[in-house]
């Protein structure tokens, strides 16, 4: 069964960059999950979805599956252009503004 090596992205409820700095080695699920009629939960038989690892490095999370002889596809993330504009919130009452402040 395949894995898949990759770097989580942020967090769409905060802007920080924490649990973002490690490399996570997870399994592709094998099957579909199933719901159950009865109580509504969703299961599978799949154990190997249950597994996540985690390495400080994009390398030893290889050696890893190297050494395990686990088929891995990698993927890198896109970096993303900061949007943070030159200067902050002081910069609007500066003495040398090149344009005048109203309100």
């Amino acid at each position: 069964m395949p894995a898949r090596i990759y770097r989580p992205a942020r967090t769409a409820m905060s802007s920080g960059t924490a649990k973002t700095r490690s490399w996570v080695l997870e399994y592709v699920a094998g099957e579909a999950r199933e719901v159950d009629p009865l109580m509504g939960w969703t299961s599978s038989r799949d154990t190997q979805a249950q597994v996540r690892l985690s390495f400080p490095t994009k390398e030893a999370a290889l050696e890893y599956a190297e050494a395990h002889g686990i088929d891995v596809v990698v993927q890198d993330r896109n970096i993303r252009k900061p949007n943070i504009r030159p200067g902050g919130y002081g910069e609007n009452f500066a003495t040398n503004r090149r344009g005048v402040w109203t309100h």
